[in-house]
């Protein structure tokens, strides 16, 4: 792990993104124990930012603490996956209900427009991942709901933690695709219950796939 410079500004916050995106690229295994001396010496940082970070990851479901024991990776239950599913599936499913209803002509412009990037990138399987969660993203921003999109942005984040992704399975890029088109027309024919009901099998899918 080399040095890395880092602003003096809220350290720890920096400090918590760079194990947050190492966490997310593998680099810190599920379930492996944080060095905390080694991670320190070498950011060139004391511990007492860094374990100000680690509570900040362990608020976020990221990181679980253990007494004596120090801080590990969260390991992701089945339980675990299926219990982020069912509350995004509720949050989103809620989030499409309000978008079909309340969207301006040009949201749901930008949503269709975001659905074509989406089909664009459907062999290229990291860029397919990046717009998928910018789409769910949008609609949540459309939506205008802060506390709903808090604990969404939470439940992404342990989502995130699953070794096998829901997208890396053979034939789900295709069938995602799918879902969102679905999606996408009862947005813009304006009708919210039906694209609530579409959110909620595109993550019942979603977490088929990813167990």
């Amino acid at each position: 792990m080399s040095a890395l410079s880092l602003a003096p500004r809220a350290l720890y916050e920096e400090v918590a993104e760079l194990l947050r995106q190492r966490i997310f690229a593998r680099e810190l295994e599920a379930g492996s124990w944080i060095d905390e001396l080694r991670i320190a010496e070498a950011l060139g940082i004391s511990r007492t930012p860094l374990r100000e970070a680690l509570k900040v990851l362990a608020a976020e479901g990221l990181v679980t603490m253990k007494v004596r024991r120090g801080a590990y990776v969260t390991e992701v239950s089945e339980k675990d996956l299926r219990d982020v599913y069912h509350l995004l599936s509720l949050l989103e499913s809620d989030a499409a209900r309000v978008v079909a209803a309340n969207a301006t002509e040009a949201q749901m412009t930008q949503i269709q427009e975001s659905q074509n990037a989406l089909a664009a990138a459907v062999n290229d399987r990291d860029r397919f991942f990046e717009i998928n969660e910018n789409f769910h993203m949008l609609l949540l921003a459309i939506a205008d709901n802060r506390w709903r999109d808090q604990m969404v942005a939470d439940l992404r984040k342990v989502m995130k933690l699953n070794r096998h992704h829901s997208l890396f399975k053979e034939g789900r890029l295709e069938q995602s695709l799918a879902e969102h088109q679905g999606i996408v027309q009862a947005l813009v024919e304006r009708q919210p219950e039906l694209a609530a009901q579409r959110m909620t099998a595109h993550f019942m899918n979603g977490l088929q796939a990813a167990q």
